[in-house]
Protein backbone atom coordinates (compact mmCIF):
# COMPACT_ATOMS: atom_id res chain seq x y z
CA UNK A 1 0.00 0.00 0.00
CA UNK A 2 1.18 3.78 -0.58
CA UNK A 3 1.19 6.04 2.91
CA UNK A 4 2.06 9.86 2.99
CA UNK A 5 3.52 10.59 5.98
CA UNK A 6 3.11 14.34 6.48
CA UNK A 7 5.55 15.33 9.50
CA UNK A 8 7.80 18.12 10.37
CA UNK A 9 9.84 16.12 13.67
CA UNK A 10 12.73 14.71 12.05
CA UNK A 11 13.17 11.85 14.30
CA UNK A 12 9.14 10.93 14.13
CA UNK A 13 9.12 11.11 10.41
CA UNK A 14 12.29 8.45 10.18
CA UNK A 15 10.85 6.19 12.65
CA UNK A 16 7.58 6.05 10.75
CA UNK A 17 9.03 6.08 7.12
CA UNK A 18 11.52 2.93 8.27
CA UNK A 19 8.97 1.40 10.05
CA UNK A 20 6.25 1.28 7.62
CA UNK A 21 8.59 0.26 4.94
CA UNK A 22 9.99 -2.30 6.88
CA UNK A 23 5.65 -3.53 7.30
CA UNK A 24 5.80 -3.58 3.63
CA UNK A 25 4.43 0.18 2.59
CA UNK A 26 5.81 2.50 -0.15
CA UNK A 27 5.96 5.63 1.85
CA UNK A 28 6.40 9.24 0.82
CA UNK A 29 7.51 11.84 3.68
CA UNK A 30 6.38 15.75 3.38
CA UNK A 31 8.12 17.70 5.79
CA UNK A 32 5.53 20.62 6.10
CA UNK A 33 2.09 21.47 4.80
CA UNK A 34 2.78 22.95 1.73
CA UNK A 35 4.87 20.45 0.47
CA UNK A 36 2.34 17.12 1.82
CA UNK A 37 -0.64 19.29 -0.36
CA UNK A 38 1.83 18.92 -3.30
CA UNK A 39 1.99 14.73 -2.59
CA UNK A 40 -1.81 14.38 -2.03
CA UNK A 41 -2.60 16.14 -4.97
CA UNK A 42 0.07 14.36 -7.13
CA UNK A 43 -0.55 11.02 -6.33
CA UNK A 44 -3.26 8.37 -4.89
CA UNK A 45 -2.27 7.15 -1.76
CA UNK A 46 -4.69 4.64 0.29
CA UNK A 47 -3.93 6.14 3.96
CA UNK A 48 -2.55 9.60 4.94
CA UNK A 49 -0.71 9.74 8.42
CA UNK A 50 -0.90 13.35 9.26
CA UNK A 51 0.57 15.83 11.61
CA UNK A 52 -1.65 18.80 12.77
CA UNK A 53 1.21 20.82 13.96
CA UNK A 54 2.87 21.38 10.57
CA UNK A 55 4.94 24.69 9.79
CA UNK A 56 3.81 26.53 6.61
CA UNK A 57 -0.11 25.44 6.51
CA UNK A 58 -1.06 23.53 9.80
CA UNK A 59 -2.50 19.97 9.10
CA UNK A 60 -6.00 20.64 10.03
CA UNK A 61 -6.17 23.44 6.81
CA UNK A 62 -4.24 21.36 5.04
CA UNK A 63 -6.90 18.04 5.38
CA UNK A 64 -9.65 20.90 4.68
CA UNK A 65 -8.07 21.30 1.57
CA UNK A 66 -6.96 18.18 0.60
CA UNK A 67 -11.66 17.50 1.22
CA UNK A 68 -12.39 20.44 -0.69
CA UNK A 69 -10.39 19.00 -3.53
CA UNK A 70 -12.25 15.75 -3.59
CA UNK A 71 -9.25 13.36 -1.85
CA UNK A 72 -11.08 10.55 -0.04
CA UNK A 73 -7.84 8.98 1.32
CA UNK A 74 -8.47 7.91 4.70
CA UNK A 75 -6.31 10.37 7.13
CA UNK A 76 -4.97 9.47 10.54
CA UNK A 77 -3.87 12.25 12.82
CA UNK A 78 -0.82 12.53 15.21
CA UNK A 79 -1.27 14.97 17.71
CA UNK A 80 0.77 16.15 20.78
CA UNK A 81 -2.44 17.96 21.93
CA UNK A 82 -4.87 16.27 24.12
CA UNK A 83 -7.46 18.43 24.05
CA UNK A 84 -10.64 17.09 23.16
CA UNK A 85 -11.92 20.16 20.97
CA UNK A 86 -8.21 18.93 18.55
CA UNK A 87 -9.52 15.70 18.46
CA UNK A 88 -13.43 16.83 17.72
CA UNK A 89 -11.85 19.69 15.01
CA UNK A 90 -9.93 17.10 13.06
CA UNK A 91 -12.41 14.52 12.94
CA UNK A 92 -15.31 16.95 11.27
CA UNK A 93 -12.21 18.40 9.18
CA UNK A 94 -12.27 14.76 7.53
CA UNK A 95 -10.08 12.40 9.20
CA UNK A 96 -10.65 9.09 9.87
CA UNK A 97 -8.91 8.48 12.64
CA UNK A 98 -5.91 10.05 15.96
CA UNK A 99 -3.20 8.74 17.37
CA UNK A 100 -1.78 10.94 20.39
CA UNK A 101 1.84 11.55 20.72
CA UNK A 102 3.73 10.06 22.07
CA UNK A 103 2.48 6.13 20.66
CA UNK A 104 3.86 2.86 19.67
CA UNK A 105 4.77 2.11 16.45
CA UNK A 106 2.20 -1.00 16.95
CA UNK A 107 -0.60 1.24 17.33
CA UNK A 108 0.24 3.03 14.71
CA UNK A 109 0.06 -0.13 12.53
CA UNK A 110 -2.74 -1.62 13.79
CA UNK A 111 -4.58 1.62 13.12
CA UNK A 112 -3.14 1.71 9.37
CA UNK A 113 -4.58 -1.75 8.85
CA UNK A 114 -7.90 -0.94 10.31
CA UNK A 115 -8.29 1.97 7.75
CA UNK A 116 -7.51 0.01 4.86
CA UNK A 117 -9.73 -2.74 5.76
CA UNK A 118 -13.22 0.65 5.87
CA UNK A 119 -14.65 -0.24 2.71
CA UNK A 120 -14.88 3.38 1.00
CA UNK A 121 -16.70 6.18 3.03
CA UNK A 122 -17.55 9.38 1.79
CA UNK A 123 -15.47 11.90 3.23
CA UNK A 124 -15.59 15.00 5.13
CA UNK A 125 -18.38 16.03 7.32
CA UNK A 126 -20.89 16.28 4.49
CA UNK A 127 -22.55 13.10 3.36
CA UNK A 128 -24.50 13.18 0.30
CA UNK A 129 -26.97 10.55 -1.65
CA UNK A 130 -28.91 12.05 -4.95
CA UNK A 131 -30.51 15.07 -3.48
CA UNK A 132 -30.40 13.96 0.49
CA UNK A 133 -27.67 16.03 2.46
CA UNK A 134 -26.66 14.97 5.58
CA UNK A 135 -24.37 17.61 7.64
CA UNK A 136 -22.37 15.70 10.50
CA UNK A 137 -20.86 18.77 12.11
CA UNK A 138 -24.60 20.67 12.54
CA UNK A 139 -26.31 17.96 12.69
CA UNK A 140 -28.73 18.52 9.97
CA UNK A 141 -30.66 16.52 7.22
CA UNK A 142 -32.17 18.02 4.26
CA UNK A 143 -33.60 16.36 1.19
CA UNK A 144 -34.42 18.59 -2.25
CA UNK A 145 -33.99 21.80 -0.40
CA UNK A 146 -36.41 20.74 2.79
CA UNK A 147 -34.94 20.10 5.99
CA UNK A 148 -35.72 17.15 7.83
CA UNK A 149 -36.17 16.81 11.74
CA UNK A 150 -35.24 13.03 12.91
CA UNK A 151 -34.14 11.53 16.47
CA UNK A 152 -31.14 10.50 17.33
CA UNK A 153 -31.75 7.33 16.66
CA UNK A 154 -33.12 8.02 13.68
CA UNK A 155 -30.50 10.44 12.52
CA UNK A 156 -27.65 7.04 13.68
CA UNK A 157 -29.40 4.39 11.43
CA UNK A 158 -29.54 7.32 8.29
CA UNK A 159 -25.98 8.08 8.79
CA UNK A 160 -24.85 4.27 8.97
CA UNK A 161 -27.19 4.08 5.33
CA UNK A 162 -25.60 7.06 3.77
CA UNK A 163 -22.24 6.02 4.84
CA UNK A 164 -22.94 2.94 2.71
CA UNK A 165 -24.76 4.33 -0.37
CA UNK A 166 -25.64 1.11 -2.68
CA UNK A 167 -24.34 -1.65 -0.64
CA UNK A 168 -27.43 -4.17 0.62
CA UNK A 169 -27.14 -3.57 4.70
CA UNK A 170 -28.46 -7.02 6.49
CA UNK A 171 -30.58 -6.64 9.65
CA UNK A 172 -27.62 -7.41 11.70
CA UNK A 173 -25.49 -4.98 10.42
CA UNK A 174 -27.57 -2.05 10.72
CA UNK A 175 -28.20 -3.44 14.31
CA UNK A 176 -24.85 -4.14 15.16
CA UNK A 177 -24.00 -0.25 14.11
CA UNK A 178 -27.00 1.58 15.40
CA UNK A 179 -28.29 0.01 18.49
CA UNK A 180 -26.11 -0.72 22.10
CA UNK A 181 -25.45 -4.09 23.87
CA UNK A 182 -29.39 -3.55 24.66
CA UNK A 183 -30.29 -4.44 21.48
CA UNK A 184 -32.52 -7.98 21.25
CA UNK A 185 -31.44 -9.56 17.86
CA UNK A 186 -35.27 -10.93 17.27
CA UNK A 187 -36.71 -7.70 17.33
CA UNK A 188 -38.27 -5.84 14.46
CA UNK A 189 -36.52 -2.24 15.69
CA UNK A 190 -34.50 -2.07 12.45
CA UNK A 191 -37.99 -2.63 10.26
CA UNK A 192 -39.71 0.11 12.49
CA UNK A 193 -36.97 2.42 12.60
CA UNK A 194 -36.50 1.60 8.94
CA UNK A 195 -40.72 2.85 9.08
CA UNK A 196 -39.63 5.92 10.50
CA UNK A 197 -37.09 6.88 8.24
CA UNK A 198 -39.23 6.46 4.94
CA UNK A 199 -41.96 8.90 6.41
CA UNK A 200 -39.20 11.23 7.00
CA UNK A 201 -37.06 10.90 4.45
CA UNK A 202 -39.47 9.52 1.29
CA UNK A 203 -42.81 10.54 1.63
CA UNK A 204 -43.42 13.46 -0.56
CA UNK A 205 -40.96 12.64 -3.25
CA UNK A 206 -41.69 10.80 -6.24
CA UNK A 207 -38.61 8.11 -5.82
CA UNK A 208 -37.66 6.37 -2.93
CA UNK A 209 -34.09 6.57 -1.78
CA UNK A 210 -34.79 2.89 0.76
CA UNK A 211 -35.28 0.52 -0.93
CA UNK A 212 -36.15 -3.29 1.13
CA UNK A 213 -33.72 -6.17 -0.46
CA UNK A 214 -36.61 -8.88 0.49
CA UNK A 215 -34.90 -11.49 2.39
CA UNK A 216 -31.88 -9.44 3.14
CA UNK A 217 -31.79 -6.24 4.38
CA UNK A 218 -32.23 -2.97 3.06
CA UNK A 219 -30.51 -0.22 0.96
CA UNK A 220 -29.84 3.44 0.01
CA UNK A 221 -29.67 4.01 -3.33
CA UNK A 222 -30.53 7.23 -5.27
CA UNK A 223 -32.34 5.38 -8.07
CA UNK A 224 -33.34 2.02 -8.89
CA UNK A 225 -31.82 0.12 -12.20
Amino acid sequence: MRILVVEDEPGVAHFVRQGLTEAGHAVDVARDGREGLEFALAAEYDVIVLDIMLPRLNGLDLLREIRRRGGEAPVLLLTARDAIDDRVKGLDAGADDYLVKPFAFPELLARIRALLRRPPLQAGSVLRVGDLEMDLAARKVIRGGKSIELTPREFSLLEFLMRHPNQVLTRTQIAEHVWNFDFYNESNVVDVYIGYLRRKIDRGFSSPLIHTVRGVGYLLKAEVE
